[in-house]
């Protein structure tokens, strides 16, 4: 089967719009060498499946609502479906990962497996689960295995990949037994408002947005938007605005390089295309102008 293209594609609300795998193999790899500090990070984004993050050289600092950890060499990260997520990789990390659907662990949603094991797992509080080399080796190896097996197509892939895959799973039930018994989660009320205000800065990033705008999308004041987004992704609502502006602008830069830096800048809700130069300086180390040259033709 191989390793699908990485490239995260998103709509509006945040959701990755690539397929992950087939219906009969609902589970895709992928791997990714970061060389550049241009282009170290994986933006926010959600998807139904669950994802297991593997670092296989150098470190990852890897966010969830809530929760920052930085990964080092030989971790691996498991992120629950519809989970909001983000990474970013110190210079020549390189990153693994499988996406799988639960469909490949369950079989059908009748199943032990299913009703057991895995649907009660994911309504839990589980968000993601860090795996540290040197306590999880046994599961850890058991995906790289998998990987490898699905990274070079080796002869029953599918089983070596199910496996590995399982045996992670059951560990997560294991870890949240207490709670499953106990009936599940409750609704994460930062996790709803906090896609809902990302939703709108997406939408609106081009515009003059203002803390009240941002806030009154979620139903809520002000000092709880700046509460609610400090909880989660730890910038403020206008800090994650000014940098969502930048990486739309260095996607364009690239992507239309008949447009000019000017228009860039008010394309992304800049008021000056020195402002913008100046922002995008802070984040990507050039201007816009050297960032365009160094990146033509990938």
């Amino acid at each position: 089967m191989g390793l699908q293209k990485c490239g995260v594609n998103v709509n509006r609300a945040f959701q990755e719009l690539k397929a992950h795998g087939s219906l009969e193999f609902p589970c895709a790899g992928y791997s990714e060498l970061y060389t550049s500090l241009f282009d170290n990070t994986v933006p926010w984004h959600w998807h139904e499946e669950i994802e297991v993050v593997y670092v296989r050289k150098g470190r990852v600092k890897l966010q969830i609502p809530g929760r920052c950890c930085e990964l080092k060499e030989g971790d691996c990260f498991v992120i629950n479906g519809n989970i909001l997520h983000y990474a970013e990789a110190s210079l020549s990390s390189q990153l693994q990962s499988i996406v799988f659907g639960t469909g490949l662990i369950t079989g059908n949603q009748e199943s032990v497996y299913a009703q057991k094991y895995i649907m009660p797992l994911i309504h839990t509080s589980f968000d993601g689960y860090w795996l540290k080399g040197e306590e999880h080796s046994e599961l850890i190896e058991g995906f790289v295995k998998g990987f490898e097996a699905l990274a070079f197509d080796l002869p029953g892939f599918e089983f070596t990949v199910r496996e590995g895959l399982s045996r992670i799973c059951f560990f997560l039930y294991q870890q949240f037994q207490e709670e499953i018994l106990a009936g599940g989660r409750s609704l994460n009320q930062d996790g709803v408002r906090i896609r809902k205000m990302m939703d709108y800065i997406q939408e609106h990033f081009s515009e003059d947005i203002a803390l009240l705008d941002i806030a009154r999308e979620a139903g809520i004041g002000e000092r709880e938007c700046l509460r609610c987004f400090q909880r989660t992704i730890q910038l403020s609502p206008m800090q994650y605005l000014l940098k969502y502006r930048v990486m739309q602008g260095a996607d364009l830069l690239v992507d239309n390089p008949a447009v000019s830096v000017s228009e860039v800048a008010a394309l992304c809700g800049f008021d000056s295309p020195s402002n913008f130069a100046k922002m995008f300086k802070r984040f990507y180390n050039s201007t816009p102008r050297e960032y365009r040259k160094l990146n033509q033709g990938k």
